[in-house]
C-alpha cells in the first residue's frame, strides 16, 4: 500500500489546499451532528413518542436504507459532474433531512427525514473523501485524513455535549434536532465557500473530473482482493461501532443506572478520543506504512470492550475534569479504548483506498466501499432493537442488554479475521 508513481502534485498553493480541508471538515461537522443528534433523545422518543426500541433501530437503518440506494450512482456522480457540483448539492439535502425530522408529526415523518438524511449525507461523506483524494495525492494525505475525521467526530462529539451546554432544549425531543438543523445549515454554508474556492484552482487530479467512463456494473467488481480485504473490515467495524453510539447514551442510563448528563459525556469520549488521536496516527501512517498491521491492532484491541461494558464491575465513579461530573472507571476505560480504535482504524483504512485504485475511479471506489458498509449498519440496528425487546432490556432487567453486547464482540472477531488476512497479504507483497 505506497502511492503510486503515476500520482500527479498538485497545482494550488499549500494554503488553498488547508482552507479545501477545513471548509470540507466543517460541512462533515454539520452532516455528523444532524445525523447523531438522533442519540441523546432515545429515551425521549420512547417516553414521550411511545417508541419501543425496534421502532429507534428503524430510524437508524432507515438513513442505511437511503444511502444503499443513492451511493453507486452518487459516486459515478461525482466522478462525472465533479466535487465542486457534488458537495453543496448534497449538505443542502442534509439541511432538509434535518428540518423534516425536527418538525415530524408522526413516526412516518421520523423514518422519512432519516431517509432524506440518508440521501445526503453519506454521498456528501463520499465527495468530501474524493476531495481530499485528489488535493492530497502523496502530501500528507493521512494526515489530512486525520484532520478532516477530527473536525467530522468533532461535529458527534458536540451533539453528546449538548446534553450539557444545551440542557434545557431536553425538555423534549423536538428541540435538539432544531438544534442540529442549524448546524447541518452551517455546513451547507462551508459547503458554498468550497465551491468558491475550487473555481479559484484546483489540483490536477481534480481537473480530471468529467472524464469518468460510463457506469459499467460488472467494473465495479475490478478490484484487487486487498480492497475487498479493506471493505469487508469497513462493513463489520462501522456497524460495530456506529449503532453501538446510536444506543449508547440509552444503554449507560438504563444498564448502569447512569444520569443523562454523564452517559453524554461517556459517549462523547469515543469521537473526542478520535479527534486528537485520528490526525496523529494518519501521520505515523504516513511515515512508516504498514496499514494492515494498523488495522489489526485496532480490531484485536476492540475484541473485547463491549464484554467488559456488560460484565466488569463498574468500580468506583471517576470525576471528569472540567465537568464536575463522575462516571464508572470501567465504563471509563471501555470508551478510551473504544475511542482510541474509532481513531487508528479509519485513520489508516480510508486512505489505503487511494493508494490501490486508480484515482479516476476514486468516487467510485469509496463509493462501493461505503455502499457495503451501509448495509451492515442497516441490519445492526433493527437486530439489537429486537434482542433490546425480546429479552426486555431495561432497567429492570438490565441483563437483557447483554445479548446485543455479545453481537457486537462477534462482529469483533469477524473484524480481527479479516485484518489478519490482510496483514498477511501485506506481508507477502512485501
Amino acid at each position: 500500500m505506497t502511492p503510486s508513481a503515476s500520482v500527479a502534485p498538485a497545482v494550488p498553493s499549500p494554503a488553498r489546499r488547508w482552507w479545501v480541508l477545513l471548509l470540507v471538515s466543517i460541512a462533515m461537522f454539520g452532516n455528523y451532528y444532524a445525523y447523531d443528534a438522533l442519540n441523546p433523545v432515545v429515551d425521549l422518543l420512547r417516553s414521550q413518542r411511545g417508541l419501543d426500541y425496534g421502532q429507534v433501530g428503524m430510524l437508524s437503518t432507515a438513513y442505511n436504507i437511503a444511502a444503499l440506494a443513492v451511493l453507486l450512482l452518487g459516486g459515478y456522480a461525482i466522478d462525472r459532474w465533479g466535487t465542486r457540483r457534488a458537495i453543496p448539492l448534497f449538505a443542502a439535502i442534509c439541511v432538509a433531512a434535518a428540518a423534516l425530522t425536527a418538525a415530524a408529526p408522526n413516526y412516518e415523518t421520523l423514518v422519512a427525514g432519516r431517509f432524506l438524511l440518508g440521501v445526503g449525507a453519506e454521498p456528501l461523506i463520499v465527495a468530501a473523501t474524493t476531495v481530499l483524494a485528489k488535493w492530497f495525492s502523496g502530501r500528507e494525505l493521512g494526515f489530512a485524513f486525520g484532520l478532516n475525521l477530527s473536525i467530522s467526530r468533532l461535529g458527534s462529539a458536540s451533539t453528546d455535549w449538548s446534553t450539557s451546554f444545551a440542557e434545557p432544549l431536553y425538555a423534549n425531543w423536538q428541540d435538539p434536532l432544531w438544534l442540529a438543523t442549524g448546524m447541518a445549515s452551517a455546513g451547507l454554508v462551508a459547503a458554498l465557500l468550497y465551491v468558491r474556492m475550487e473555481r479559484g484552482g484546483v489540483p490536477v487530479a481534480a481537473s480530471a473530473a468529467g472524464t469518468a467512463e460510463p457506469l459499467q456494473w460488472r467494473r465495479l467488481y475490478a478490484f484487487g482482493s486487498a480492497y475487498w480485504y479493506i471493505v469487508a473490515l469497513c462493513v463489520v467495524f462501522y456497524a460495530a461501532v456506529f449503532p453501538f453510539r446510536t444506543f449508547a447514551i440509552d444503554y449507560f442510563q438504563q444498564a448502569h443506572g447512569v444520569d443523562r448528563d454523564a452517559a453524554g459525556l461517556l459517549s462523547s469520549l469515543l469521537p473526542m478520543a478520535a479527534i486528537i488521536a485520528t490526525p496523529l496516527f494518519g501521520l505515523w501512517a504516513d511515515r512508516v506504512g504498514k496499514r494492515a498491521l494498523f488495522m489489526l491492532a485496532g480490531t484485536l484491541a476492540m475484541l473485547p470492550l463491549f464484554l467488559a461494558a456488560t460484565y466488569l464491575p463498574p468500580g468506583p465513579l471517576v470525576a471528569l475534569p472540567f465537568t464536575g461530573v463522575a462516571v464508572p472507571l470501567t465504563l471509563l476505560l471501555v470508551m478510551l479504548v473504544l475511542g482510541v480504535v474509532f481513531s487508528l482504524i479509519p485513520a489508516v483504512m480510508w486512505p489505503a483506498v487511494a493508494y490501490l485504485v486508480d484515482e479516476r475511479r476514486l468516487g467510485s471506489a469509496y463509493s462501493l466501499m461505503t455502499f457495503c458498509q451501509q448495509i451492515g449498519w442497516a441490519l445492526v440496528p433493527l437486530a439489537i432493537g429486537a434482542l433490546n425487546d425480546h429479552f426486555a432490556a431495561g432497567p429492570q432487567n438490565t441483563a437483557g442488554y447483554a445479548p446485543g453486547m455479545w453481537f457486537y464482540t462477534g462482529l469483533s472477531a469477524v473484524g480481527l479475521s479479516v485484518a489478519w488476512r490482510l496483514w498477511r497479504l501485506e506481508a507477502r507483497a512485501g
